[in-house]
């Protein structure tokens, strides 16, 4: 067994979905979340290495790939992910890291053949089937191998019968938090109503693309639908309900990249989130805040955690409410949004509460938390300093 730290720098594998590289070039809120977390913990001195797809490196952790191209256009098949992590697990054995920090949904099967303690943050709403997988796994795999986080305490309370470790909110970069009000928002009251309210998202009826060119048409205002619209159920979607609703009020954005989505935010008066589900986080809602723009929102899932209600947006209990709140959202200071991010959001932050649930885990690792791996011998303490020049980074 390894001699587990009880401080100081930690080897931490950092396993990734293999739907986008880091950090992402488009649509990716994990993608941009373990970014952030990935150079924050490399800042703090400790050895990370990202395991994903792809051939290109964007973060300050070494870097693995187990396939050469992304696999974002099969986004939602189970044998490219199952794959992936397949291949990963033979690459977390031999650098010999303290902890893996995973955030696939396939690794959790696999995770007490590590030798090293598992940390998953759980994405995805545990209201569905994925919080059926987690129900299933808890107790034979998930009590001793895993330390289970959410990402808000909306998504814990959906189910309280999981064994959560800890509860982190996302955060962003340094980069992504400018620190500098976008020019295009000193204009003046003159051109607020001239301004488009900016629906980002995917393609997909819980987002509330439908809900949103109704709140602004009846508003009055603008609008801007900027979606992910790769998958057949998405594309179907725009074609069979949004596309008949599309008029000359309405400007339609697909598969933007991130240069295009900041040029949006910087010239919103708004984001709308009008979502008909309860959203485990929301990081669309982080990043404009971010650049001053406030957030109009349905007052489901972790909304009420991510944004102040009249002080970085305004948050709606009724969809009646919205058209209203798209006017009354231009009096909100779009400093406090960005201090907001800075204080609540920031990768620092995030990286230090996620180093605690290494520490705990690492901790709490026994030689009879996980099953025995037939055939693995555990390397010499010499050998921990090695990382291997056989993989990619």
């Amino acid at each position: 067994m390894f001699e587990r730290p009880s401080g100081g720098r930690l080897r931490i594998a950092m396993l990734v979905p293999p739907w986008y590289e880091l950090p992402p070039p488009g649509y990716g809120g994990l993608e941009q979340m373990c970014a952030a977390l990935v150079d924050s913990l490399v800042a703090k001195g400790h050895d990370v290495t990202v395991i994903g797809a792809g051939i290109r490196n964007g973060t300050l952790g070494r870097f693995i790939s187990t396939m050469d191209e992304p696999q974002h256009l099969r986004l939602g098949e189970g044998l490219p992910e199952l794959v992936h992590v397949a291949r990963a697990n033979d690459v977390i054995e031999d650098l010999g890291v303290d902890v893996v920090h995973d955030h696939t949904s396939a690794g959790l099967l696999t995770a007490p053949t590590r030798s090293a303690p598992t940390v998953a943050t759980v994405h995805n709403s545990p209201a569905t089937e994925y919080g059926d997988l987690l129900a299933g796994l808890n107790g034979r795999v998930l009590a001793g191998s895993v330390a289970l986080v959410a990402i808000s305490e909306a998504q814990r309370r959906l189910r309280p019968d999981l064994p959560w470790a800890a509860v982190i909110h996302n955060g962003l970069s340094p980069e992504a938090i400018t620190g500098l009000l976008p020019p295009e928002r000193l204009d003046g009251q003159p051109d607020d109503d001239r301004r488009h309210v900016l629906w980002l998202a995917r393609f997909n009826p819980d987002k509330g693309p439908d809900l949103a060119i109704q709140a602004c048409r009846a508003a009055g205002l603008p609008l801007v639908l900027a979606g992910k619209c790769t998958e057949p159920g998405e594309r179907r979607y725009l074609s069979e309900t949004i596309a008949p609703m599309l008029g000359p009020d309405t400007e339609l954005v697909l598969n933007a990249n991130r240069q295009r989505v900041e040029a949006l935010l910087r010239r919103a008066r708004c984001l709308i989130m009008p979502i008909r589900w309860q959203e485990p986080f929301g990081m669309v809602m982080v990043e404009a805040m971010a650049m001053g723009v406030p957030v109009v929102a349905m007052n489901r899932g972790a909304v009420p955690e991510v944004v102040r209600h009249g002080e970085t947006g305004l948050i709606c209990d009724e969809l009646a409410e919205l058209p209203d709140a798209l006017h009354e959202v231009t009096k909100i200071d779009p400093y406090r949004c960005m201090a907001h991010v800075q204080q609540t959001f920031s990768a620092d932050l995030m990286a230090d509460r996620y180093e605690q649930v290494y520490r705990d885990a690492i901790q709490s690792a026994s030689p009879t938390s996980a099953p025995a791996m037939a055939g693995f011998t555990p390397p010499a303490e010499a050998e921990l300093d090695f990382w291997p020049t056989s993989h990619r980074w």
